[in-house]
């Protein structure tokens, strides 16, 4: 069941990526209403991936990679610029999605040894 959370999260973050894209590009009131939908459906998928996978995990990986695509499309798409301090920033946050997601699987191996739920 956590594949489906896993799906929940890809799709979640996917979503992110266009309505923040859509923040960009939205010139008329009338563009914020499909940024909207997708922003309502994006918050439906984000607590679907919550019902199987940790919380703070699965906002975790949201907030990264929402925050990377962001950084990377104002690189890439509206003419940003790049720095060091810039992609070492990205890099650690993405160390600290993995660490994160790492130490939840210590915890519950630790529980499931001691026989305690977490």
């Amino acid at each position: 069941m956590a594949g489906k959370g896993w799906l929940f999260v890809a799709l979640t973050c996917v979503f992110e990526l266009v309505w923040v894209y859509g923040f960009n590009v939205a010139s008329a009131w009338w563009h914020w209403i499909p940024i909207i939908a997708v922003i309502l459906v994006d918050f439906q998928w984000l607590a679907r991936a919550c019902e199987t996978l940790p919380t703070g995990t699965v906002y975790a990986v949201f907030a990264a990679v929402g925050t990377v695509g962001a950084a990377l499309m104002d690189i890439f798409l509206f003419g940003g610029s790049f720095s060091v301090a810039k992609g070492a920033f990205m890099a650690l946050l993405v160390a600290g999605v993995i660490a994160l997601k790492l130490a939840d699987g210590k915890e519950a191996d630790t529980a499931g040894a001691t026989g305690k739920e977490g």
